[in-house]
């Protein structure tokens, strides 16, 4: 693991989730620790996105709408029609039992960012996350060395930096051969009389345009096929029909409120 005693002034940019991301080192950290919780996913409460790498196209598809954004057609899985309200994670720090955990997720606290002044990258922490604390009882630092539990740490984030490349490669050859298509996704709410309200848009995206994809030459979609992208395609497409199931959750938990408040 590389290390630095430099301040963290160094660290540029932000991610999502991460509000105090500081350098690794066992002069900073070496007295910290993790308390383990069944229900560790509370900063997650917040997001109605999270991104996602390619190859859990698969196992998300099975939970979420996964769509493209920005200019850079970064890949999400939806997880709410609003922001600041997430459908998928409880209050308290539990998802869905029959939800994916995307590894953006799962690799909390830890990130790997890259160092301004050498062509490294940097193993950080998260300072301010609610289970990391002094003394806690899955030590980061055994005998001024990362335990075991920062080791694997480390390893998953490097894990993840590889997928993270492959993705950036995956949205690449999806621009080559112009396969994204713009497309609106509406809710339609229930007023309180029981009839229907004016539609309104919940999301501006991107998504594989299925026209695109069959006027492909066959040679291509052989290609495609033997790398696997079309598979990883094929999973988000059938990802799309998630909207529906997103909006069943988004009226059950608006009719749920009121009895919450009058319990």
């Amino acid at each position: 693991m590389e290390t630095t005693t430099q301040p963290n002034d160094g660290l540029a940019g932000s991610v999502l989730f991460y509000t105090q991301p500081e350098p690794l080192t066992p002069e900073q950290h070496g007295n910290l620790g993790v308390n383990p919780t069944a229900t560790p996913f509370r900063f997650v409460r917040q997001s109605h996105v999270v991104p996602l790498t390619v190859t859990e196209f698969a196992p998300a598809c099975l939970s979420y709408p996964i769509i493209f954004v920005g200019e850079g057609k970064t890949p999400l899985a939806v997880m709410g029609l609003r922001e600041n309200a997430n459908l998928f994670v409880d209050e308290t720090g539990a998802f869905r039992p029959d939800a994916y955990v995307p590894a953006f997720v799962r690799r909390y606290p830890f990130v790997f960012a890259n160092d301004p002044q050498n062509d490294r990258l940097l193993l950080c922490i998260d300072r301010n996350a609610d289970f990391l604390t002094e003394d806690g009882q899955v030590k980061l630092f055994e005998d001024g060395k990362p335990s075991a539990y920062t080791e694997q740490a480390m390893n998953f984030c490097r894990d993840f930096e590889g997928e993270r490349r492959r993705t950036e490669s995956f949205v690449e050859l999806l621009k080559t051969h112009d396969l994204f298509d713009v497309r609106e996704a509406f809710f339609t709410p229930t007023n309180p009389d029981g009839t229907q309200g004016q539609p309104q848009k919940i999301a501006d995206y991107f998504a594989v345009s299925e026209d695109k994809l069959k006027a492909l030459p066959a040679e291509t979609l052989v290609e495609l096929r033997d790398n696997g992208a079309l598979g990883q395609i094929y999973a988000h497409m059938l990802s799309l029909q998630g909207w529906d199931r997103l909006i069943a959750l988004a009226m059950v938990e608006a009719m749920n409120q009121p009895t919450a408040a009058n319990a």
